[in-house]
């Protein structure tokens, strides 16, 4: 009985002993080494995921400061290409066009036979008397200067003007617009002598011109005698027919 207890202990003691050399080589990180690495991989992978985030955010903003100077040279950019596109340079183009525009139409030549349409058209008042209509058909402005100088049929001269019917200004006629001159052509209490029926007409818009307009007449003509006299050109009809 003794010898059974006693090997009994024994055998306990040799267990405690080899329990404790276990613990101790526990302590001392023998035997154990897997299960530290993965222990401290763990905490490693642990702390690089609790680091990531704020990389994550470092990366972000230094990409948003990125963007902001990206927008800002966009802003920059922006501003410089209007400047350099120049509102005032375009208007500047356009005035030019505009003044060039405007100096064609403001030329203003003398009024010519190509650039003109010539009535001549007998009127019941005041009696005896003819009105020239002279109407630009051209592009630009154009003047008639003094009176016209007229040729009835073979005249050899041509009538004097009234000089009282001189206006202040020079005719000038817009495209489409009309000058008026008026014709006596004979006297209306028959005073007049050398009369004769005329039935073609030759109208030099003034003394100096090398061309002439040549208005139909009625079919019948008109009356002509030495008392024949023009008006100066006029910028209305009314006036043109006073004299």
């Amino acid at each position: 009985m003794f010898t059974r207890t006693h090997r009994t202990r024994m055998l306990a003691a040799a267990a405690l002993a080899a329990a404790t050399l276990t613990l101790t080589a526990c302590n001392n990180g023998e035997g154990v080494d897997d299960e530290g690495a993965s222990t401290e991989s763990a905490a490693t992978a642990t702390a690089s995921t609790t680091a990531s985030p704020e990389a994550s955010g470092s990366s972000k903003g230094s990409t948003g400061g990125a963007a902001g100077s990206s927008g800002g040279s966009g802003s920059s950019g922006s501003s410089g290409s209007t400047g350099s596109s120049g509102t005032s340079g375009s208007s500047g183009a356009t005035g030019g066009s505009a003044d060039s525009a405007s100096d064609s139409s403001a030329t203003t030549v003398a009024c010519a036979k190509t650039s003109t349409r010539t009535t001549a058209t007998a009127v019941s008042r005041p009696l005896n008397h003819l009105l020239l209509t002279v109407t630009n058909t051209g592009s630009k402005n154009c003047t008639l200067i003094d009176y016209p100088a007229v040729r009835f049929g073979e005249a050899q001269s041509v009538p004097p003007a009234f000089e009282d019917s001189k206006p202040q200004a020079v005719v000038t006629l817009a495209p489409g617009e009309s000058g008026y001159a008026s014709v006596l052509l004979s006297a209306a209490d028959g005073s007049g002598s050398n009369g004769y029926t005329a039935k073609s007409l030759e109208v030099y818009f003034n003394a100096a011109a090398n061309t002439a307009a040549t208005p139909s007449l009625p079919t019948k003509g008109v009356y002509v005698d030495d008392s024949i006299r023009v008006s100066y050109w006029q910028s209305t009809m009314a006036d043109a027919l006073t004299w």
